[in-house]
C-alpha cells in the first residue's frame, strides 16, 4: 500500500432469519375457531327448533331434482349403463330421505304429527289464553284503584266509600253498593234509588265505560227481623236491580253491554252469619269475564 492510500474495509452484515415479531397469527387461527364453533352451534339450534316437515323441506332444496343409480349391463368398466328404477322421472330427494328415514313407513307415524301438532295448537292456546286473562286481571285492578280514587277525590262520594265493597270473583269484577246502618241505598218497601244511591252508580258507570266488558246486576235484600224471608222480596230485589240498570244507562252504559238483570232476593246474604244485617241489602254489579276471542284455526 502506497503512502496517502486509504484502506479498504470490508463490512460484512450478517442476517438474521426467523427472528421477527409473530405474535397475531394465534388470533387468526383463533377467529377461525369461533367463526366454526358459532357455525356449529347455530346449526345444532337451527336442527333443535325445525319442525320434520321443514328438515323435509331443506333436505329437498339442497338435493339434486333427479338422483338415480346406474347399474352397468356388462359388468365392466367400459361397459353400457341403464338407468335405475327411479330414472329421470324419480320424485328427487324424497325417496332417499323415505329409505334414510326409519319410520317413514310406519303407518302410524301420520297419526304421531297429527297429535304432535294438536298438542302444539293446544299448548299455544293455552299460552294465549293464559296471557289474555292476566291482561283482563290487570285492567280489573285498574279499573278498581280509579274508582277507589274518584271516592277519595270527590268530596260528595268520600264519605259513601264505605258502602262501596270491590273484589275480583271468577265471574269478574263486582261492585257491590251496600247499606250501612242509617245509610241505606234505598228507602224501605222502595224499588227506586234515593240520591245517595243514584251519585255512587254514576261514579261505578264511568268505570264501566273504560273497559268493553259485558255486565250483570244484581238485587239483594236482608231477612227480616226473626230470620223470616218475605216472599215479595224477590219482586223487590229485581225491580231494585231494574231501577239501577236504568241510572247506569242514563250514565252512558251501553244497553247492549247490560247481560243480566236479576233479583236474589235474601238467598245469598253477605254476612250470612247475620242475615238480617243491613249490609246483605245490596246491590251488585259484575264486568264479567270474557271467553278470549282465539283465531279461527285454534281448533277449541
Amino acid at each position: 500500500m502506497s503512502v496517502g492510500e486509504q484502506p479498504i474495509v470490508v463490512k460484512r452484515i450478517k442476517k438474521v432469519i426467523g427472528g421477527a415479531h409473530h405474535g397475531g397469527a394465534w388470533k387468526v387461527a383463533y377467529a377461525d375457531f369461533v367463526t366454526a364453533m358459532m357455525a356449529f352451534f347455530l346449526l345444532m339450534w337451527l336442527i333443535n327448533t325445525t319442525s320434520p316437515e321443514q328438515k323435509r323441506g331443506i333436505a329437498d332444496y339442497f338435493a339434486p331434482a333427479s338422483v338415480s343409480e346406474t347399474t352397468s349391463g356388462s359388468g365392466g368398466i367400459l361397459g353400457g349403463t341403464a338407468l335405475g328404477s327411479d330414472g329421470s322421472k324419480s320424485q328427487g330427494s324424497s325417496s332417499i330421505i323415505q329409505d334414510l328415514a326409519p319410520d317413514s313407513k310406519n303407518p302410524n307415524n301420520g297419526k304421531n304429527r297429527d297429535a304432535s301438532k294438536a298438542n302444539s295448537e293446544n299448548a299455544a292456546t293455552e299460552t294465549l289464553r293464559k296471557e289474555l286473562e292476566k291482561r283482563e286481571a290487570a285492567a280489573f285492578q285498574s279499573a278498581a284503584q280509579s274508582l277507589r280514587q274518584a271516592l277519595q277525590d270527590m268530596p260528595e262520594l268520600a264519605e259513601l266509600s264505605k258502602n262501596i265493597i270491590i273484589d275480583q270473583t271468577p265471574e269478574g269484577l263486582r261492585i257491590q253498593l251496600v247499606d250501612q246502618e242509617g245509610r241505606s241505598m234505598f228507602d224501605e218497601g222502595s224499588t227506586k234509588p234515593n240520591a245517595r244511591a243514584t251519585l255512587l252508580l254514576r261514579a261505578v258507570a264511568k268505570v264501566i265505560n273504560q273497559l268493553p266488558n259485558r255486565i250483570s246486576i244484581y238485587g239483594h235484600t236482608s231477612a227480616s227481623r226473626g230470620g223470616a224471608r218475605n216472599e215479595g222480596d224477590w219482586t223487590l230485589s229485581a225491580g231494585r236491580a231494574e231501577a239501577s240498570r236504568k241510572v247506569l244507562q242514563g250514565a252512558g252504559v251501553d244497553p247492549d253491554r247490560v247481560y243480566q238483570v236479576s233479583g236474589k232476593a235474601g238467598s245469598e246474604p253477605l254476612y250470612p252469619d247475620d242475615p238480617t244485617l243491613p249490609g246483605n241489602r245490596r246491590i251488585a254489579i259484575v264486568l264479567l269475564r270474557e271467553a278470549p276471542v282465539l283465531p279461527p284455526d285454534s281448533g277449541l
